[in-house]
């Protein structure tokens, strides 16, 4: 027989420590969840420590999404099939692909093993786990439901990127092809123009409105490349001070959302992250001001929806319902705010928000479908018209000149 040291949490997510004798380690668990206990840490007593007070480095390094969720996949599984906490952190850090989870997860396992709650473990690592991973992880362990909570954690992070994913992916070859194309006109300024305008400077010949113009564009740029580089690059740099003071990130978001056809489709990216953000954590337990609180650090980058959750927070702080408090904004549809507040009225709030972030995600994918099939041929009838006024003013004179020959 052997003697065994453990934490566990029970149904109520409150934490016991003991010891408990048994033959081997699996005798020990399954005496453990017979009782009905969800186990943090389960050490032998005769284990002998040999890491010393070697204090782990954690790694400054950002963790890829791919990483996190088969990291947050198999911890819950893991944990579903009754292996404890810190052996299932220490199993997944050592065999983890990524340096900076690695790195991040040994020093977990060490501070999980010493006693401290896996939140406050994670919370010391922002750059791994960022306020979302802290609070759904605390709700999990509060209610003694973390498998299930680190499994919508998975889920929420794999919708994310493929939400992204689909994004890049349709905007992917129009970029490529705008590139390309913009190369190929840059090319025919820069070389090709310079050497007709030379030819045609030797015949005197008059030059019609188009071919001045071209040639005009062409001087202007090969001549004086580097004032106009160095003016784009200070304008850049304005611009970058301006929008790093309050006004100028308002003014930025504004243009934004204010793009044609671009910018409703961002906005709705931007409402679809919310809702889906806003269920996950309501779902996992997070209290309403809490979810509110993280969101504002995943929306921190955006002082527009940033102003938003403030003052819903505040009024809901106040005794608002949080439907009226998104509906005093004035920012999202009334379409959002309605459904959210049937939501309430029904007790089903988190039900209403997936709902949403489904129609909006199902609203992001028709753009993606729809834009890459109308900007193929825009960018290719667009460039190709480009192209051709270059080439039709370059041959404009030259007719002139065969006509003037001929006669």
């Amino acid at each position: 027989m052997g003697r065994f040291s453990y934490t566990v949490q029970d149904s109520k997510g409150e934490t016991t420590s003991g010891a408990i004798d048994a033959a081997d380690e699996n005798e020990a668990i399954t005496a453990l969840q017979g009782k009905g206990f969800f186990i943090l840490s389960l050490t032998s007593e005769k284990t002998v420590q040999t890491q010393g007070g070697t204090k782990a480095r954690a790694s400054g390094a950002a963790v890829g999404t791919r990483d996190l969720v088969f990291f947050a996949e198999q911890l819950a599984t893991l944990l579903n099939g009754g292996v404890p906490l810190v052996r299932a952190l220490s199993l997944l850090g050592e065999h983890s692909s990524s340096k900076g989870l690695h790195f991040a997860l040994a020093q977990v396992t060490k501070d999980v093993a010493s006693g401290t709650a896996l939140y406050k473990a994670l919370e010391k690592h922002p750059k791994a786990f960022d306020n979302l991973w802290v609070s759904l992880v605390q709700a999990g362990e509060m209610g003694g439901q973390l498998p299930k909570v680190l499994k919508q954690i998975a889920n929420y992070l794999q919708a994310q990127a493929e939400l992204t994913g689909k994004v890049i992916t349709a905007l992917a070859y129009p970029s490529v092809l705008g590139t390309m194309s913009m190369g190929v006109l840059a090319f025919f300024i820069v070389r090709i123009v310079p050497v007709f305008a030379e030819i045609f400077k030797s015949f005197n010949v008059e030059l019609p409105p188009l071919t001045a113009a071209i040639i005009f564009c062409s001087t202007m740029l090969v001549n004086h490349l580097a004032a106009i580089s160095f003016v784009v690059i200070g304008l850049w740099f304005i611009w970058s001070a301006y929008t790093s003071t309050e006004i100028g990130q308002e003014t930025k978001w504004k243009i934004i959302f204010d793009i044609p056809f671009f910018g409703a489709f961002i906005k709705n990216i931007m409402i679809e992250r919310l809702l889906t953000t806003l269920s996950t954590l309501i779902e996992s337990g997070v209290s309403i001001l809490n979810a509110i609180s993280v969101l504002e650090g995943v929306f921190g980058n955006n002082i527009i929806f940033s102003r938003l959750l403030k003052s819903v927070k505040n009024d809901v702080a106040s005794g608002k319902s949080i439907s009226a408090a998104f509906r005093k904004t004035g920012v999202l549809p009334p379409l959002v705010t309605e459904m959210m507040f049937m939501g309430e009225e029904s007790g089903k709030l988190p039900d209403m928000l997936v709902t949403l972030s489904g129609f909006y995600r199902e609203q992001i994918d028709q753009f993606t479908r729809r834009f890459t099939a109308i900007i193929d041929p825009i960018l290719v009838v667009g460039i190709g018209g480009l192209v051709g006024t270059i080439v039709l003013a370059v041959f404009l004179p030259i007719f002139k000149l065969s006509t003037f020959g001929g006669k």
